[in-house]
């Protein structure tokens, strides 16, 4: 029975019992701060269970509930690949009573669907409750044909469920299938959990008996009905029927694994004694899955909280496929796969392909332009051990400063610096991990609050040792400049040496917050003048300080009462254009590239405006234009700018956007272009987007992880700016001797010319790479062209050769295809070639193995690492291919004296050089 059809008998059956089918529940759970993801099928309806939310009619459903289980208690990633059945992203088939039936039902639905609609056998199938539950046991026994000696009583950790350290919960009951030959129910509950262990029998599904709610401090409270919540693991299940013994070869994951072996052109052994081998492939299948459906629910990489465990997925996968040999993005074509064999049953990953895939193909070239640094450090700070170490040796401590710098240099998380240190045998010393983590944290936290250059010479807070409350008292303050550029109103100054402070009654002057700069103009009394270059908050109020501009203004001793005329410069307040088109482009950005777009940060002064935003890769120049179109329709639209205060609640209700992570009163103000755009904003802003003028974009790049930016000009800047362009124009044109209009078609002409030069080049030195195969061969005693099966001797181990050296290959050149030429112009043998690019400065081994000795022993991907280990670097592959890095060029040889080492002690009889 196949996955699609598994899935369907199960919600069949549950619909013909009354149950109604319930669509799966996002992966990011809705109002639930205590889950980071959906880990069960019961938590789109913990509110029914505790009642808290109505209970529905009728009071029975049934789901098939998208599932993740990477983080907390359920956390199987390091598991994910090497065991049969454990995975980040799976299915969890559920029927569910609230307050309707509970024990007798439950276990006599699960019986008569196993037995019934899927016809597993009796005989095989064993039932597990909690120790205390003597109705389960006695229900097991009345219902179903299973004798007393399959129905094993079980502590806590085994038969009693709850989805997270707090929330429902309960005592539980599990079915088991034996896959064993020689079945024997005469076995301890010792011996029946190592087979459970050893996958030789297999916990299927878990019926739980909803009967509390625990609180944090461990109290459980008896729900408001006991009710019923069931999983079953769709995996696992299609894994029984399909009689395939793991679920990675079910029809869930083999086209997955197939499209990873056309990626990486190697194969995936399914026989048992190859397990070890295929990991790498299982966890390409599996976190293509969860990278699909995180991506298609909206969680979006970054450096935090839900983006972070998606980045660590994908950059696990990876790491995999590179150790594999691979150096181009592999995954997304893995995501691919994925949506079009689920989108079926879950439409969401059909309706944001393209994000999925932009998304996770830029993922992985990040992460590939940096990992060959990051393997090549952790290469060094902790080596494979050699074969004298004792198994479950230390091989030493990771200093924590080299964890962070993996992290922060290179992109390599802490989990997966903790994974390949497990994995060959090393200790990391986290707590110094954590110490260099917060250095970086204090170091942004200062650089961040570094204070304006007009305010350096006043200390923090207030000019003086006068305290914010001694001296600014209880007096309340306006802000005035959403209309007001120039008022009258009362004060209190105070100064010292030189700069001069004031607590203005009514204040004009915007205080920087939201990305908008703060203001700059004057501040006039009688007779004098002061500049006001700096503004800051103190004590919840906003005071402005300068220097004397005319006039004549003695220090005073503490604060004393004035009237003066406050000014804001009118041509500071450019940013009111700038901050209205930072809207403008918030709203085109997510109609046109998609709702994941989020604001990560902004600067908006009165000659230009930056915009920093969540999204994947650079814009294309369509998108660009179309963006840039956009804002330039509503600009010239002339729409109104409408500001009002509303209910906070009421504004999101609107669809309002609000910044993640600010903090916002019960009252916001809010800032609406109707039928544009909507946010919650403190700003100032134009009173019409015709008064923004001309909008332009000026750059667009990458800032960090996921992070783009836009820099954009308005009004003069951007007239400016086309000014600026005109006269580059003309400039190109009179030095490439045509008319601006032409200047297209006379670079095009010019790179054709270089190109063809290039070619010729490639060309020169691609013949001279042939010649230096020959060369290279001959020397090794192999006679014959480098084409396959020119050599006689080819399959005979005993005149085997090694076959080593350098070539040098222009720019482009396919090293699996130059493997190829090589592997089959040698015959029965192996070789490690050090590949130069000379135009690139970059280096490269390459390994190749006949099918012969790879019967011995002797595989590609291991004979390159001991050639790339010897300079510092790392590297792998298949048995028949692979290639490395070399870390320092001029241990080269030492390196290829590595790998004829390593292989002549599988194969003694290996000859040439």
């Amino acid at each position: 029975m196949k996955a699609d059809e598994l899935r369907r008998s199960f919600i069949s059956y549950f619909e013909r019992q009354g149950h109604e089918h319930r669509p799966s529940g996002p992966l990011v759970p809705a109002d639930d701060p205590t889950l980071m993801f959906t880990n069960a099928g019961m938590v789109q309806f913990k509110g029914i269970f505790t009642g808290e939310t109505e209970r529905p009619s009728p009071p029975r459903a049934v789901t098939s509930q998208k599932c993740l289980r990477v983080s907390g208690k359920h956390n199987d990633l390091e598991e994910v690949g090497r065991t049969a059945r454990h995975h980040t992203f799976f299915e969890m088939l559920g029927n569910f009573s609230f307050g309707d039936y509970f024990k007798r039902d439950a276990i006599a639905f699960a019986w008569e669907w196993v037995t019934g609609d899927l016809g597993l056998e009796p005989d095989r199938l064993w039932a597990t409750v909690h120790h205390d539950d003597d109705d389960a046991f006695d229900l097991w026994l009345e219902l179903t044909s299973i004798p007393e000696s399959r129905i094993r009583r079980l502590g806590d950790a085994d038969n009693f469920w709850q989805m997270g350290d707090t929330g429902p919960c309960g005592p539980c009951s599990e079915l088991h299938y034996d896959l064993r030959t020689d079945r024997d129910d005469r076995i301890t509950d010792a011996q029946f959990e190592a087979a459970g262990e050893a996958d030789a029998i297999i916990e299927f599904w878990n019926l739980v008996f909803m009967q509390f709610d625990r609180a944090p401090d461990g109290t459980d409270t008896p729900l408001p009905a006991p009710s019923i919540d069931t999983g079953a693991g769709l995996e696992r299940i299609a894994a029984l029927l399909q009689g395939v013994g793991t679920n990675y070869h079910t029809d869930l994951f083999l086209p997955i694994i197939e499209a990873a072996e056309d990626g990486l052109g190697l194969p995936y052994s399914r026989a048992p004694e190859d397990w070890e081998d295929g990991v790498a492939f299982r966890v390409l299948a599996d976190h293509a899955r969860a990278v699909a459906f995180l991506l298609a629910d909206g969680v979006f990489p970054s450096n935090e909280k839900r983006g972070y465990v998606l980045r660590r997925i994908l950059r696990r996968g990876v790491r995999h496929y590179w150790l594999l040999g691979r150096r181009d993005p592999l995954l997304h074509d893995l995501v691919g796969v994925v949506a079009d064999r689920m989108s079926g049953t879950f439409p969401e990953l059909e309706a944001r392909r393209e994000h999925l895939l932009s998304t996770t193909r830029a993922e992985e070239e990040l992460f590939l332009s940096t990992i060959e640094g990051g393997m090549r450090e952790i290469d060094r700070a902790m080596p494979e051990r050699g074969s004298g170490t004792a198994a479950g040796t230390a091989a030493g401590t990771v200093e924590g400063s080299v964890a962070f710098k993996l992290k922060d240099t290179y992109g390599i998380p802490e989990d997966l610096t903790g994974l390949i240190a497990r994995e060959r045998g090393y200790d990391v010393d986290w707590e110094g991990f954590n110490e260099a983590l917060e250095v970086q944290r204090t170091r942004s936290r200062s650089h961040r609050a570094e204070p304006l250059d007009a305010v350096a010479t006043l200390p923090a807070g207030l000019p003086g040792s006068i305290s914010a409350t001694a001296s600014l008292g209880p007096r309340p303050q306006e802000f005035v400049g959403y209309g007001d550029l120039e008022i009258e109103t009362d004060c209190r100054r105070w100064a010292r040496d030189g700069r001069h402070a004031f607590l203005l009654e009514r204040n004009p002057f915007y205080l920087e917050s939201g990305g908008q700069v703060s203001d700059t103009g004057r501040v006039v009394g009688d007779g004098w003048a002061v500049d006001i270059s700096a503004v800051w908050g103190a004590d919840g109020r906003t005071v402005v300080a300068g220097s004397l501009a005319e006039g004549s203004l003695a220090e005073v001793d503490g604060v004393v009462e004035d009237y003066v005329c406050a000014q804001v410069d009118p041509s500071r307040r450019e940013t009111e254009r700038n901050h209205t088109a930072t809207h403008l482009l918030h709203a085109a950005l997510r109609n046109r590239l998609g709702e994941h777009v989020q604001q990560a940060g902004s600067l908006v002064a009165p000659d230009r405006l930056r915009f920093d935003f969540s999204h994947r890769g650079p814009l294309t120049p369509d998108e660009r234009a179309d963006i840039e179109a956009e804002v330039t329709e509503a600009i010239l639209g002339n729409r109104d700018v409408d500001a009002s205060e509303r209910d906070y609640d009421e504004a999101l209700a609107a669809g309002a956007l609000a910044l993640f992570g600010e903090k916002y009163g019960d009252i916001v103000r809010v800032i609406e272009v109707p039928g544009f755009s909507l946010e919650l904003c403190g700003g100032t802003h134009v009173r019409t987007t015709g008064q923004i003028g001309t909008f332009r974009i000026v750059s667009e790049t990458g800032v960090a992880a996921g992070i783009r930016r836009i820099e954009a000009v308005t009004g003069q800047g951007a007239y400016r700016r086309e000014l600026e362009r005109d006269r580059l124009l003309a400039e190109l044109g009179a030095r490439l001797r045509c008319p601006p209009a032409d200047l297209v078609a006379r670079m095009d002409r010019l790179l054709e010319e270089r190109d063809a030069l290039a070619e010729e080049v490639r060309g020169r030195r691609g013949d001279a790479a042939e010649r230096q195969l020959e060369t290279l061969l001959a020397r090794a005693g192999v006679t014959g062209a480098t084409g396959a099966g020119d050599v006689a001797d080819a399959g005979n181990a005993n005149s085997a050769r090694f076959v080593s050296g350098r070539l040098e290959v222009p720019a482009g050149t396919d090293l699996g295809a130059l493997g190829d030429r090589l592997r089959g112009g040698m015959g029965s043998g192996a070789a490690v070639v050090h590949v130069v690019f000379p135009d690139e400065d970059r280096h490269a081994f390459i390994s190749v193995v006949s099918d012969d000795l790879i019967r011995l022993g002797v595989k590609a991907g291991d004979l390159v690492r001991a050639s790339s280990r010897a300079t510092g670097s790392g590297g792998g592959g298949g048995a028949r291919f692979a290639q490395g890095g070399v870390g320092d060029p001029a241990q080269t040889e030492d390196g290829l004296g590595a790998a004829r080492a390593w292989a002549s002690e599988r194969v003694p009889t290996l000859s040439g050089g």
